[in-house]
């Protein structure tokens, strides 16, 4: 970087001592060799146009217009070479006014515009005659024209590019604040409906049938350890993205994300409650992508939880099919059902559409025309790795 640096300067520092051997030792050139080596020597000034593009542009002003005065009279008699000697002299005087618009603010911009074309149409036109003041003022407003539209295609093309990273970077937050709420919702939910009912149950046995008062005891604890097991398991998750975590923290072992096969545990978690749960499997039972397991849990468990919530009912049915292009998830309960959609109760019909909407599969859920309440989830599963295609 330091090296670079130096180039830089070095080129911006050789740069009047390449204009001033153009203007002392070419005196019998052409207004065309003369042009030549201004706009050579002016690429001697990249390095600065990067750091200091002002300063540039005013270095490149001077030099041009040193190399234009400078030109011998033979080389200003003659019209062509002329005009060929000062346009490409303030050529490159465009092109660092072309990155100007591009990168500095409009205000430096305007004025960087300003002196150039007053300084070029000057120069130009003191060495121009009757109708040729005219030519080379539209040549050189045309030339600068086409350096500033170029730079302001250049500046809007970076400014929509911040504004679609910027916005990628906000629905990303967005979608990620969503997850963390879903995740929650599910987690806790959960698990608070089956602690407040194993309490309720609690204190009403607790003097006359101690037994039954301290499995609820011992359900609720074992609820609040896994609760506080998958909080421990989120929270780390989210400050393992942070920049400081810490060595021992990225080091510390986590639980696996629950999945389908938790289902029976789940399951027994809510027969403790008062729901007795049951589970069937059917198709070809294989692993199956994260996303996918923990989707298909958390939405089991939602329902689940709506179940113990709202249902009234003391049974429901957890079918689980693996199918060879979708994994299929449905609950249902011969419940009082519900009059709507579910999703008055809370997010918890919101969390599981999102869920499933994420993964593109598809997601009911209503009451039953013969009663109670149904909901289903149909997960896309990936095509299988290595298999053969037979040839047609």
């Amino acid at each position: 970087m330091t090296r670079t640096k130096a180039l830089a300067w070095a080129g911006g520092a050789s740069y009047p001592l390449m204009v001033g051997l153009l203007v002392g030792g070419m005196t019998r050139a052409s207004g065309t060799v003369h042009g030549v080596g201004a706009l050579l020597a002016a690429s001697l000034l990249a390095g600065v146009v990067r750091r200091r593009p002002l300063p540039a542009l005013a270095m490149a002003l001077l030099g041009s217009t040193a190399v234009v005065v400078g030109m011998p009279s033979s080389a200003h008699d003659s019209l062509a070479a002329s005009y060929q000697g000062e346009f490409l002299s303030y050529l490159a005087v465009d092109l660092i006014l072309g990155f100007i618009v591009a990168t500095c603010t409009r205000r430096a911009s305007v004025v960087a515009v300003a002196v150039s074309f007053l300084v070029q149409l000057l120069v130009t036109g003191g060495f121009a005659h009757g109708d040729n003041l005219t030519v080379n003022g539209v040549i050189a407003l045309l030339a600068m024209s086409a350096a500033c539209i170029a730079g302001l295609l250049r500046r809007e093309r970076r400014e929509h590019a911040v504004a679609l990273r910027t916005q990628e970077v906000a629905e990303a937050v967005t979608a990620e604040r969503l997850r963390i709420a879903r995740e929650l919702h599910d987690m806790v939910a959960h698990s608070i409906g089956i602690i407040a009912i194993q309490a309720g149950v609690g204190s009403r046995v607790i003097e006359t049938q101690p037994a039954e008062a301290r499995e609820a005891l011992r359900t609720i604890e074992a609820t609040s350890r896994e609760t506080l097991s998958g909080l421990r398991r989120t929270l780390v998750s989210l400050r393992r993205a942070e920049r400081g975590a810490s060595a021992s923290e990225k080091s510390s072992p986590l639980a696996p994300a629950p999945g389908p096969a938790d289902i029976e545990r789940l399951a027994a978690a809510t027969t403790d409650a008062g729901v007795r749960v049951d589970v069937r499997r059917s198709g070809n039972e294989r692993p199956l992508p994260a996303d996918i397991d923990l989707s298909a849990y958390r939405i089991v468990q939602e329902a689940l939880t709506n179940v113990v919530r709202h249902a009234g009912t003391g049974h429901c049915r957890v079918a689980i099919d693996y199918g060879d292009e979708e994994l299929t998830v449905e609950v249902v309960d011969d419940g009082r059902g519900t009059t709507g959609s579910g999703s008055g109760h809370g997010f918890g019909i919101i969390g599981m559409r999102e869920r499933v909407g994420l993964l593109g599969g598809r997601f009911s859920a209503g009451p039953r025309p013969e009663g109670g309440f149904r909901v289903a989830a149909r997960l896309p599963l990936p095509a299988p790795v290595g298999v053969p295609v037979e040839a047609r």
